[in-house]
Parts: C-alpha cells; structure tokens; sequence
C-alpha cells in the first residue's frame, strides 16, 4: 500500500507540474505567435543538486511463468537499486512469449514497486505474440507511473512521445521518443521496421516549436527507439579509427531496416538532437561518435530466452546536469560493476577529448 500511495503522491505532482508548464509554454508561444503547441508526455525538472538520471532498459524479453526470465527481472531490480534513477525509458522488446500482457507486467513491476515514473518507445517484438501493437500500447498505458501518450492521429506507429527536462530558466533538454515498428514490406521487399516520414514531419514540427520557444536556438536533444538507424552501419564503415571513435562492445553487425527514411539527416538539419539511443541487437553496447553526432546502444538487460553473448547483463545509465549542454552515460551491470563512464559534450572530435575551459 505504502509503494502505491508513493506512486500516486508521485502522479499527481508530475500532474501538476505538466499543467503549469504547459500554461506557461502556451502563453510563451502565443506572445511569439506560434501554434499547434506538441503534446509533452512529461514536463521532468532536476533534482534538488541539479542533476537528472535516466535508466534506459532494453530488450528485456521477459516471458511470464518460464524461469528463464528470472534473470532479467533481478538485473532490473538491481540496477534500479544500484543507480536510483529518477526515470526510466525502455526502449522495446520488453516482452517475447505468451501472454504478453502478463509478461509486460513482469517485466514493469520493479518500476511500479519503487515508484519511478516511466517512458517505453516499443520494439519489434512486442507485438509478435498474442497482443496487437495498439493493445500492448494500451496495456502500457495503464501501468501506474507510466507518463505516454495515446496515440496521436496520423503518425504511424504508437510510442512517438516526448520528455522535456527543465530547470530554473526553462526547457534545457528535450527527448524525442520513436515508435520504430516491427518489420517493413514495401514493394514486398522485407525489412526490420523504421521511423515513417510523417514521423519524421512531426518531429521536425516539434523541433522548430521548441527552437522558437528558444528564441530561435536548437534546445539540445536525444533520441529513443528501438531498431537502429542505417547510419549506424555507415559509420561503422569507417574501421580503421574505432579506437578513437567507439567504446564498448561490437558484437554483431547493426541490424538496420533495407530503407532509409532520412530521420539523421533530419536530425543534422535541425541541429538540436546530439544523438540517438538504441537496442535491439543484444551484442553491442557501444558508444560511437561520426560527424559529431552520439550512436548509443544500451545494455542487454534481457535472460536467457533469447540470443545474449554479452554478460552479464546491465543497463546503460544517463546523467544530465543543469545547465550543461553535455551529458554523462555508463553502463551499469546486473553484477554491480560500472563500465564505459564517458562525459559526451558537443564538439567533440574524438571520443577521449575533454571539455576546453
């Protein structure tokens, strides 16, 4: 009972806290004369040291009632009492079997139970077994703690959100969350899901808006989904200089969708998202940087009831400072150890740089 008043106190602060900020965005734009404000699935603020932590899970693929999983639900409680994280964000393949509502709710209980607010972009397995992708959404949606929208008319795909984070002078990061599908047959030719182009139209809306807000400078971003872009394969392309450009594991090649739809360039055009955080290929955990530009995987925090190479199992962790542009990330294992504690700032050159004072 004490877990779930928790919960509540901790719904309705955030509430309230969305409708003031929305108030206060609204009469900010209308004096700018702008319209069709975006919907913000949470309006998230620093902690009282002015820090904020993200735990990002990914590819879970928990099965309710078979053992195999148990492996994954004690790596999630154990990173979640390890890093304390103010929010969570599961970037899919949070289930793999039947009943995939049950196993949804497996796999999301440690967060209910500990009260941590929570985003999920989904993956391409989530709708594989007894659940349309609507209806696991919508399952979703209920859980307590979870802040995602319905979805929104005319976009493809369910969990295409956003996250704003705030401190004492406004929005100083937004979070761009990607519904990235599940597989693809256009002409008939098969392909892993990826972000549509009305997706991409409205985040290109959305990222002009908060420009705008900003008195016409990008607000720093990331970006969350579940399949990886082409580009992840285009930069690794570039072997010879992984030593100064990549840290962590490269353990298979990037499993990206046969279409590119531009979501990069259209990132690079705005200038606001730093880079983009992803799963789905379970051997890779790397931190690379191309042109400027972060591909992030996360940590394999599934069991064993799929391919797993990489133990043991983790998270990859987010920490962001106010009033910093630059952002710090680790992977933190089921084990407890912490590996590939990186500081990424904008300007870059190569993975090793440290911030010019």
């Amino acid at each position: 009972m004490k877990a779930f008043r928790s919960i509540l106190i901790t719904l309705l602060l955030a509430v309230s806290v969305q409708a003031a900020g929305q108030a206060e965005c609204q009469v900010k734009c209308q004096e700018k004369g702008q319209a069709d404000e975006p919907r913000v699935a949470a309006r998230l603020q620093y902690n009282r040291e002015g820090r904020f932590k993200i735990v990002q899970l990914a590819d879970t693929h928990v099965i309710a009632g078979d053992p195999r999983s148990e492996r994954a639900i004690q790596n999630i409680n154990a990173v979640l009492d390890a890093e304390k994280p103010d929010f969570v964000i599961h970037t899919g393949d949070i289930v793999f079997g039947e009943p995939a509502g049950p196993s949804a709710q497996k796999a999301l209980q440690p967060l209910a139970d500990r009260g941590i607010p929570f985003a999920v972009a989904l993956g391409n397995h989530d709708s594989d077994f007894d659940l349309t992708r609507e209806e696991i959404y919508n399952l979703i949606l209920s859980f307590p703690g979870n802040v995602n929208t319905s979805a929104e008319p005319g976009i493809n795909g369910f969990s295409n959100d956003i996250l704003t984070l705030s401190g004492k002078d406004g929005i100083e990061r937004v979070l761009y969350l990607f519904d990235s599908g599940s597989r693809e047959y256009p002409a008939g030719i098969k392909s892993w899901g990826y972000v549509h182009s009305d997706q991409i139209d409205w985040y290109r809306r959305c990222s002009d808006w908060f420009s705008n807000l900003n008195g016409g400078s990008p607000v720093p971003a990331l970006a969350f989904f579940h399949i990886p872009f082409p580009e992840y394969r285009q930069a690794l392309g570039d072997a010879s200089k992984k030593a100064r450009f990549l840290t962590g594991n490269l353990g298979e090649e990037p499993a990206v969708p046969l279409f590119n739809t531009g979501l990069y360039t259209a990132m690079r055009e705005k200038g606001d998202v730093q880079g983009v955080v992803t799963g789905h290929d379970h051997n890779n955990d790397f931190v690379m940087l191309w042109q400027g530009f972060f591909f992030i995987y996360g940590r394999y925090g599934g069991c064993d009831t799929v391919y797993n190479d990489l133990k043991p199992n983790g998270a990859r962790v987010f920490e962001f400072t106010e009033g910093d542009k630059g952002f710090r990330t680790w992977i933190r294992f089921s084990d407890g150890r912490v590996e590939q504690e990186r500081y990424l700032f904008p300007g870059m050159k190569t993975l090793s740089d440290t911030p010019q004072k």
